[in-house]
């Protein structure tokens, strides 16, 4: 059987959504109805106002002249005679025109007092049917409240059990608040557990690289191997090319690098993100061999490289990123990436890629770095250099200052500049990653009854967020691309 309460609550929403319905159904109905247009005023009736003097002086001429002895009347008649059939034809004409004048005079204030009847009629029209509509709403507004009164009369002892209902209603509201209050609070708390778990998380990290790096050292003690030497690779000849010195085995100490690695765990993301993101960069080194990978970190694009059946050797500071690299069977060299290029010969590297990597770098160091690149890239190579991009506001303030381990942040136009004055004979600059839409600024459209001082800052708005977005919202990363 159903519990009272959840009876109630199922009750009241039934009911809020057929008062929902029928409030949404009237609300179409009011919108539908037609809204009362204003009738233009019939226009003005026709001028008649010269109508009686065009009446009255029409007729221009009086009759021949009577007839005499006299020269003078002799002469009189001569003239009559002659200019009389012209007199006649104007008198004609004159007497047709004001005749038309005078019907259509008529006709025009026949059709105007028909026009000015019509009028009003369609006024006092629109006007009951306005008040038509009126009464209608009204009465729809009332109809509830009336079969709800007559409900609950032919229900007879519904408004006790209502009553009642309501006191329970209002109670379990009361507890109702309590629980969301409860709920808020809970919520609050497993909130911070989570914030809680993500430090426990990135703690636990860190202590499992440490404790990873611990059980290597102490195996290789074990086995009497020197602390920092890399695992026994069966595939190397005896003719393999000996390690230099910058390779050579560490001291017998267990750093702190392991740190670093649960830092890009957590903040750059795992290695099947990096892998994903630097996919687009293996079709540059399509055909060459022997690339370089500089600061290859977890080995992500070694994989990469691999599984495009391209030949490449990793290098890096990071001695426990390089042990994990190692120990996926990568071929990896703990190395500076300035002291183990000046150790290669000219031309002995079919490419080189650096991904996040240069901003680490000191100036003078950089413009190092980019000579020895060039010396080394065999001709028809290329150099990838991927890195932040301080130009984006974002990608500054939320990943280059986050990383102690930063040391220059370098525009785009620069780092390209200094690719080309090292020797490379042509650089083009690709930018990666855009801030997602919905983390932009938006821009907003002017309603649509908006006046000339509204559009116009609307406008201001949007272009000023469209600049906005031109600096602060573009894309997190860039990659320089050079051509040896």
């Amino acid at each position: 059987m159903e519990p009272l309460a959840e009876t109630l609550r199922r009750l009241k929403r039934e009911r809020d959504e057929a008062d929902r319905r029928y409030n949404d159904a009237l609300t179409e109905l009011d919108r539908a109805l037609p809204t009362p247009r204003e009738i233009a005023t019939p226009p003005l009736a026709a001028d008649d106002s010269q109508l009686a003097a065009l009446n009255g002086s029409w007729k221009t001429l009086d009759g021949p002249p009577a007839p005499g002895a006299s020269w003078r009347a002799r002469l009189t008649g001569f003239i009559w005679r002659t200019v009389a059939p012209y007199f006649e034809r104007q008198l004609t004409f004159n007497s047709q025109l004001v005749d038309h004048l005078n019907r259509g005079a008529a006709a025009a204030r026949a059709a105007h007092d028909q026009q000015v009847r019509a009028t009003t009629e369609l006024r006092e029209e629109m006007h009951r049917l306005a008040e038509f509509h009126v009464r209608l709403m009204r009465y729809l507004q009332e109809v509830t409240a009336y079969v709800d009164t007559r409900d609950r009369d032919a229900a007879g002892g519904a408004l006790v059990l209502n009553a009642s209902l309501s006191a329970l209603a209002e109670n379990v509201d009361k507890r109702w608040e309590s629980l969301s209050v409860r709920d808020h609070r809970q919520d609050a708390r497993l909130a911070s557990l989570a914030a809680g778990q993500d430090d426990i998380r990135a703690i636990a990290g860190v202590s499992q690289h440490a404790a990873l790096s611990l059980k290597r050292e102490l195996e290789r003690l074990a086995l009497g191997t020197p602390a920092g030497s890399p695992p026994p690779n069966p595939e190397r000849t005896a003719n393999s090319e000996p390690r230099t010195a910058i390779s050579e085995p560490r001291t017998a100490t267990i750093d702190s690098s392991y740190k670093y690695v649960g830092f890009e765990d957590q903040f750059r993301g795992t290695r099947e993100t990096i892998r994903a993101r630097l996919e687009s960069y293996v079709p540059f080194f399509t055909g060459a061999h022997e690339v370089l990978d500089v600061g290859c970190g977890r080995g992500e694009f070694l994989e990469l490289l691999a599984a495009a059946g391209i030949r490449a050797r990793g290098i890096d500071l990071n001695h426990e990123m390089v042990e994990q690299c190692r120990a996926r069977g990568l071929d990896v060299i703990e190395a500076d990436a300035v002291g183990y290029l000046s150790t290669l010969a000219d031309g002995s590297i079919g490419g080189l890629f650096a991904a996040q990597v240069v901003e680490h770098l000191q100036p003078d160091a950089l413009v190092r770095f980019l000579e020895l690149a060039f010396d080394k890239i065999r001709p028809g190579g290329r150099v990838v250099l991927e890195t932040l991009n301080p130009a984006c506001w974002v990608a500054f303030f939320e990943s280059y200052i986050r990383d102690i381990t930063h040391a220059w942040p370098l525009h785009p136009e620069t780092l390209k500049y200094l690719v080309l004055a090292s020797g490379f004979t042509h650089a083009d600059i690709e930018y990666r990653s855009p801030v997602p839409i919905q983390d932009r600024l938006q821009t907003i459209a002017a309603p649509a009854s908006s006046d000339a001082f509204v559009s116009d800052l609307v406008e201001a708005f949007n272009a000023n967020a469209d600049k906005l977005n031109a600096r602060i919202f573009t894309h997190l990363d860039y990659a320089v691309i050079g051509a040896r």
